[in-house]
């Protein structure tokens, strides 16, 4: 199987749960960043400018614990910032844990090996680590020399001690696709359970910081749908996490809406609205942040930040949320996730 039957059976039962009680709006992952300090600075994140008046702030443990249980979403992704710098990181881990929620500890892997003991191997808990390539690609991209090899190491250490890891990579104007599958198959020998891709999403504080950079890594939607099109096949051959749903969409194949409701994000300035990637404004309760928010402006056609956007955040839940209500799509995922 794809996913854990765990998983999948908790969140099947949570969309059968939503659905019998007639409920439109509903979260499916709950984006945490207990912070939002790095021990990067990669060039194409937008958080560390966004944020700068509040990179030295932290939620403390019971805030955090508060928002898992005021959005009630079957999955925490915890990321930031770099989790791992996080304090109370083995501490929030093991509480969320105890609640019977799954989680994805995304992180750099800079400090993944040092840090590994305080975790609790579980199949509730997933170490999602970000790779943009191999060594050379990925340490410029982070503007770091070693970061490879560091989050390589920690990588290791997490297939050894019997955690389960998968990768996330972000996919730029300049990525090399071959590249990409050079990295899953090498990640595929070391025991990695699952791959993550996604296009970047242009972050409006980027390109003001620098406007030449971000035109060079930031694609179109157009550039997008060519990319993944001639990529599909070869990707095809690796435990990718992104759904077939998804890839149709990326691929240009069928449109998706945008779902942002359904990952939304909490951070020490509140809960992020519209969405994970564009901060219009914090709200002080989930509920104030969906029914304050024009969910229908957002989306391609609508908002015109949400053009070029075609990130797992927004479209993934969407993709998930589309395919229980289309017996072919159904059976699809069904398929997918058994293969």
């Amino acid at each position: 199987m794809r996913f854990p039957l765990s998983l999948t059976r908790s969140m099947t039962g949570y969309l059968v749960r939503k659905r019998l009680a007639g409920q439109r709006r509903f979260p499916l992952v709950l984006m945490l960043e207990p912070l939002h300090a790095c021990n990067l600075s990669c060039t194409g994140c937008g958080r560390i400018r966004e944020y700068a008046d509040t990179i030295d702030r932290k939620l403390s443990v019971d805030q955090c614990l508060a928002a898992v249980e005021e959005c009630g979403a079957p999955i925490v992704s915890i990321c930031g910032g770099e989790p791992l710098i996080y304090p109370g990181i083995e501490e929030l881990v093991g509480k969320i844990l105890a609640g019977r929620r799954h989680i994805y500890l995304c992180t750099n892997g800079l400090l993944l090996e040092k840090k590994l003991h305080g975790f609790p191997p579980s199949n509730r808990l997933w170490i999602n680590v970000h790779l943009d390539g191999m060594e050379a690609t990925h340490d410029r991209a982070v503007e770091r020399k070693g970061a490879f090899a560091a989050a390589i190491a920690g990588v290791r250490e997490a297939r050894a001690a019997g955690f389960r890891v998968c990768t996330n990579t972000t996919i730029y104007r300049q990525t090399d696709m071959h590249e990409i599958i050079v990295l899953l198959e090498y990640l595929t020998e070391l025991g990695v359970d699952g791959f993550m891709v996604s296009p970047a999403y242009g972050y409006e504080a980027v390109h003001r910081a620098d406007p030449g950079a971000a035109r060079q890594i930031f694609m179109t939607r157009q550039e997008i749908h060519e990319k993944f099109r001639r990529a599909r096949p070869m990707l095809q051959r690796f435990r990718l996490t992104a759904s077939p749903v998804y890839l149709d969409f990326l691929c240009g194949e069928r449109t998706l809406p945008c779902a942002a409701w359904a990952n939304p994000t909490f951070n020490v300035c509140g809960w992020r609205g519209p969405c994970y990637l564009i901060p219009d404004a914090h709200y002080g309760t989930y509920r104030e942040l969906v029914e304050t928010t024009d969910w229908d402006r957002l989306g391609p056609g609508g908002d015109p930040r949400c053009e070029h956007c075609l990130v797992h955040c927004g479209f993934e839940p969407a993709a998930v949320l589309v395919a229980h209500r289309r017996l072919r799509d159904l059976l699809k995922m069904a398929v997918w996730q058994m293969t």
